[in-house]
């Protein structure tokens, strides 16, 4: 969403860092670049003037053009800006209201209100433990209140039983006092949309608000809509009154003006960001997050959180012990690449290390994009359950065999190989004896510095199971301080890395990067 921003604001900023002194000319001429790119990513003309002048009066003072290092403060000015102009402060969903809470979903037609209705049902459901009855009050759309239900089956969701004929007051009505009845602990109301905002629209919103007395409104809208978003937005901000945002498919290619707009023009929280169409695919909004990633800081706390989430605990130590012992087969190298799809793929993985988002093209030139995963896998799947184990018994007639059931050639074989191999010769080294392994010497000796006590992970990451959030936050401002959030800082200290260090980038490996990424042990558990 954010990368054509995120280029622009890191090819200015550089510029800025790359000089020994700034004159006032200097960062105005960087901030007409900035206020350029931000226009161009379809952010509100007012508040990129707002957040311009913000900047501009912080980063012409005294202290900025006598400083040591003043590209480096305008940077972190434009940064704080940035997390300010998003949010500050992450808000979620808020549930502290007698049961049944009432969420009431409101927008326009299209934006993906009931699709979204269900995801956050499935996250109060997994991750809180409530138990949520959900409602259609659509009796306009074909089929809405049907697409509701199946949802919900999916899910095993309870959703309201529909009676024709009723209206959406009735069933906002009739869908509370079932919750009540019920003992459910939320009741969400998916409401009609139109094409465009009208009257009609408005007031049916305020009557089902007056009947139903929802703790939260949330307004459904679709990122890649532009600077309508911040009409529509304000709109019904005026008329209905929401208390927060929930912007839907983020994952787009979009320009992300949406998102830096509509929380500066309507003062509410963006709360959640649709990041794909499965049903999990809902996450938190984070703004100090997002303005990391824009700005080419990466975003180590979501990488982890991803893992944590995607990573079985159980499958994990298992093939860590494996590792241990200098066992590592074809099995284990398709299970990581199957692990690394779900976080997102090399392009998501590359994008939350802090001064690596430059490097996705590069990676895509060279033909080390997600595709890539998906090939040797199907290479792996084309094989027989010995030569997964045994990659020796591969000879030239068993590969022209694979070859033909995967849709690849011998040279893709033999490149999958000796990645297989690299990565072999590696763990043995990281697991062999003598004081436990080079790797937990290695991991051990970083967690010294960072205060962390052990970052027990064979691929890198750190060991989470007793870190609470506030802790990740100090060690993303502490690897932000030792210069690792900056772009080109490298991530050095994650040392795990993707499958054998990506080699073929002009014969060099990526730093920090080197060999069985995604961590291993030392993630917290699946709930």
């Amino acid at each position: 969403m954010f990368e054509n921003l995120q280029d622009r604001l890191g090819s200015i900023l550089n510029g800025l860092t790359g000089r020994g002194a700034l004159s006032e000319s200097d960062v105005s001429a960087a901030l007409r670049e900035v206020r350029r790119a931000l226009l161009e990513a379809d952010v509100s003309l007012e508040v990129v003037r707002s957040f311009t002048d913000r900047v501009r009066e912080k980063a012409v003072g005294a202290e900025i053009l006598k400083s040591i290092k003043p590209g480096q403060m305008v940077v972190k000015i434009v940064h704080d800006e940035l997390i300010e102009m998003l949010g500050g402060e992450g808000v979620g969903v808020d549930l502290h209201a007698p049961a049944p809470v009432v969420i009431m979903m409101v927008g326009l037609q299209g934006s993906g209100k009931t699709t979204t209705t269900a995801k956050i049902a499935n996250r109060l459901t997994t991750r809180e433990k409530k138990k949520v009855l959900m409602a259609s009050l659509d009796t306009r759309r074909p089929a809405a209140q049907e697409q509701l239900r199946q949802l919900g089956a999916q899910a095993n969701i309870d959703t309201l039983p529909v009676i024709a004929g009723q209206s959406p007051t009735d069933i906002a009505a009739r869908a509370v006092q079932a919750a009540k009845l019920g003992g459910h602990d939320v009741v969400i109301l998916d409401t009609a949309g139109r094409t465009h905002i009208d009257e009609p629209l408005m007031v049916e919103m305020a009557d089902i608000k007056k009947n139903s007395n929802p703790h939260e409104i949330l307004l459904v809208a679709d990122s890649l809509t532009g600077q309508d978003a911040v009409n529509l937005a304000r709109s019904f901000d005026e008329r209905v009154g929401i208390t927060g945002l929930v912007l839907t498919r983020m994952d787009g290619d979009g320009r992300g003006g949406a998102a830096l707009s509509m929380r500066a023009v309507t003062g509410k929280p963006i709360k959640l960001i649709g990041v794909g169409e499965r049903m999990g695919e809902l996450e938190e909004f984070h703004p100090r997050r997002i303005a990391d990633r824009i700005l080419g800081m990466g975003d180590i706390i979501s990488l982890v959180e991803k893992a944590a989430e995607n990573i079985d605990a159980e499958k994990a130590a298992a093939m860590a012990a494996k590792m241990a012992k200098g066992k590592f087969d074809l099995n284990d190298l398709a299970d990581q690449l199957r692990q690394m799809q779900k976080m997102g793929g090399m392009g998501g993985i590359m994008g939350m290390m802090p001064g690596m988002g430059g490097m996705k093209d590069k990676m895509a030139a060279a033909g080390l994009d997600d595709k890539l995963f998906g090939r040797q896998i199907a290479i792996i799947q084309s094989m027989t359950k010995a030569e997964r184990a045994n990659p020796d018994l591969l000879k030239h007639s068993r590969k022209k065999r694979i070859a033909a059931g995967s849709g690849t050639d011998a040279a893709a074989i033999n490149k999958l190989l000796k990645m297989h191999r690299q990565m072999a010769d590696m763990m043995k080294m990281m697991g062999g004896k003598g004081k436990g392994g080079m790797m937990k010497q290695m991991m051990g000796g970083l967690a010294g510095k960072m205060g962390l006590g052990g970052l027990g992970g064979m691929g890198g990451m750190p060991d989470l199971s007793n870190i609470d959030p506030k802790q990740l936050e100090a060690l993303q401002k502490q690897a932000e301080a030792a210069g690792l959030g900056k772009p080109g800082g490298g991530m050095p200290g994650l040392g795990g890395g993707l499958p054998g260090g990506l080699p073929g980038l002009g014969g060099a490996k990526l730093p920090g990067l080197g060999g069985g990424f995604p961590g291993l042990p030392g993630l917290p558990k699946k709930k």
